[in-house]
């Protein structure tokens, strides 16, 4: 199995034998219940959908549950599909837990990267801004952004001020420091996206 769901506990701190400290980030992972199996001679590719935490039937949309009635899983509020290798076989109604990674394995966790509403190009794009001495007036403004005269126009495309965050955004390669099977916890080392309670998906990290 590649991977699981989850979701964001928050982040602590770890210290080694050594003494060293380590920032980690604590993730809910699991339980999840198998509602769809995706093969190649139908879907074009091998997957499996899974669902995380409970959700009350009266707020479930008919459509989503009847889907997992045809599963036999309760409804769910989180649903995502993995891809998974061609030889791995898995059964509707089966449940995923942290049995597929150990310490020391390493993963790409993706979510939905924290909102931060609009932003000017200082914060959204590290733009170094204007001269704050000498009687500059623009701190913090883009300036000029215009061409000379050819084009004579902005070209499309051109980093401005706008909304920032609220985008799926993946981590790769973080490393497993703890697994804690029967609290259903994981923590790995460093920052995830997303805030507190926000949910991630996490896959076994393809570069290493």
């Amino acid at each position: 199995m590649l991977g699981i769901l989850g979701q964001k506990a928050g982040m602590t701190q770890i210290f080694k034998e050594d003494g060293k400290c380590i920032s980690v980030t604590s993730i809910i992972a699991g339980p999840c219940y198998v509602v769809q199996i995706k093969e190649k001679d139908k879907e074009g590719y091998r997957a499996v959908q899974l669902s995380y935490l409970d959700k009350k039937e009266k707020r479930t949309t008919r459509a989503l549950a009847g889907h997992f009635k045809k599963a036999n899983v309760t409804p769910k509020k989180f649903l995502r599909e993995i891809h998974i290798e061609d030889d791995e076989q898995f059964e509707v109604g089966q449940a995923i837990d942290l049995d597929l990674f150990k310490e020391g394995d390493f993963v790409d966790i993706s979510g939905m990267s924290i909102g931060k509403g609009f932003q000017g190009g200082m914060k959204r794009h590290g733009w170094s801004g204007g001269p704050r001495t000498h009687g500059g007036m623009n701190h913090r403004g883009p300036g000029s952004i215009g061409a000379t005269t050819t084009p004579g126009r902005v070209l499309r495309g051109h980093a401005l001020p706008g909304h920032m965050g609220h985008r799926r955004t993946t981590v790769q390669s973080l490393e497993i420091i703890k697994v804690d099977k029967e609290k259903n916890i994981l923590m790995v080392k460093g920052a995830v996206p997303g805030h507190k309670g926000s949910y991630l998906e996490v896959r076994k990290a393809k570069k290493k």
